[in-house]
């Protein structure tokens, strides 16, 4: 699963100069997002594959009555994202959720009593993308409109089983050549970068 991840808008800049950053605000880099609080995050549809928008993680699906999906939609495994009536409507809404590095804690005993923190990242230190769906949701009550996303998780390489070795899952991980990709191929065949992360302890 990814519950946690670190993005900094001045790397993201650096390294993405050829995306249109003009909707973010520039006073507050938030680096590390914590997808219980359903924060906003940087991510990129494919309505516009440069521009950079700030969605809230938690996906609402356009026909839920309210917003209390959300907190079991921080993830969609890719496995039944078609079936999945949270997800199955978004699954051609595709976006890419900017990120430095995300996290996972590894259980060091059968009950998860003691944990060891890790951030995985790719090898070269590069940002990258974290594979995602959206959607946009319109409250009945007020009218207000939210647009939100799911991250689709994949089952863990090599190195995330030995990681998140109880539920042995991982985020869909994207560098630039993947763009294409996630964008216009069968969500369940695009070429990820999930062989090029490392991790460190916490």
């Amino acid at each position: 699963m990814c519950f946690h991840f670190n993005s900094s808008v001045a790397k993201q800049k650096e390294e993405n100069s050829d995306f249109d950053f003009s909707q973010i605000p520039t006073l507050n880099d938030q680096l590390y997002f914590n997808g219980f609080t359903f924060p906003q995050s940087m991510i990129v549809r494919n309505l516009d594959t440069k521009l950079v928008e700030m969605f809230n993680w938690g996906l609402i699906p356009h026909w839920s009555k309210d917003e209390n999906i959300r907190k079991y939609t921080l993830n969609a495994r890719v496995e039944t994202i078609r079936k999945k009536p949270s997800f199955r409507t978004s699954v051609n809404n595709r976006c890419l959720i900017l990120a430095n590095s995300f996290f996972e804690w590894q259980w060091l005993d059968s009950k998860g009593k003691q944990k060891q923190k890790y951030e995985i990242g790719l090898e070269d230190g590069k940002s990258f993308f974290l594979g995602g769906i959206w959607s946009e949701w319109v409250s009945r009550e007020t009218g207000e409109i939210q647009n939100t996303f799911s991250i689709v998780t994949t089952a863990a390489n090599e190195l995330m089983s030995e990681i998140h070795n109880t539920k042995k899952r991982m985020p869909i991980v994207l560098d630039r050549s993947s763009m294409e990709s996630w964008f216009n191929d069968p969500i369940e065949k695009t070429q990820t970068a999930n062989d090029q992360l490392i991790a460190n302890p916490v």
